[in-house]
């Protein structure tokens, strides 16, 4: 015999277990320490002590209390995990200052946009492969850009000629990254700094 239909009851769903509180959120740097290591061993490497090697929990806790450090789980893993006995705070600092730095030494991409006409002349078009040069051995992008004003489009081909000879020219210092493109009254074309030896 089918179940009867109970109707899903309205509102807020019941709550099943605890919810997590969000300023509780864990930590990208956050480890397990001291007595919230819930396992019957460890295996202790760093210096702070005197013979590394497993040890039991209580051991390695003891140890750490001696010296007024604490326990920290490093590897959490391995089996048995990996303990250090260290100054967590001091630790988590030190973390946090290393992942700074390496965020704001992360190169940050720069283009420089160079602009020519169809019909640009000789010595204008040497002076810009000059600014060209120096952009890309400073690691910058650079986007060379023509733009055709009223009629000048019908010199659509002699654009693209110049731009493709730009990319040539600078092949010491960077590759076009893309073929010329046409959008609307402007083509573009993006070279990129060869990558240092």
């Amino acid at each position: 015999m089918p179940a009867p239909y109970r109707p899903k009851p309205s509102g807020p769903r019941p709550q099943q277990g605890r919810k997590p509180d969000p300023r509780q959120a864990k930590d990208e740097f956050e480890l397990r320490i001291n007595d919230q290591i819930n396992v019957p061993q460890v295996r202790l490497v760093g210096e702070n002590v005197p013979e590394q090697g497993i040890y039991p929990i209580q051991k390695a806790l003891r140890l750490a209390d001696e010296l007024e450090l604490d326990l920290v789980e490093i590897s959490a893993k391995a089996d048995p995990p990996v303990c250090k006995i260290l100054d967590y705070q001091k630790y988590i600092y030190q973390q946090k200052k290393k992942a700074k730095e390496m965020k704001s030494n992360a190169a940050k991409v720069v283009v420089k946009e160079i602009r020519f006409g169809p019909n640009t002349d000789e010595h204008d078009f040497q002076f810009k492969l000059k600014h060209a040069q120096e952009f890309l051995r400073e690691g910058s992008k650079v986007k060379a850009t023509i733009f055709f004003r009223g009629r000048s489009i019908m010199f659509a081909e002699q654009g693209e000629k110049q731009l493709l000879r730009f990319a040539v020219e600078l092949e010491e210092y960077g590759k076009a990254e893309n073929m010329p493109v046409l959008e609307g009254k402007r083509m573009t074309m993006m070279l990129a700094p060869n990558k240092k030896k």
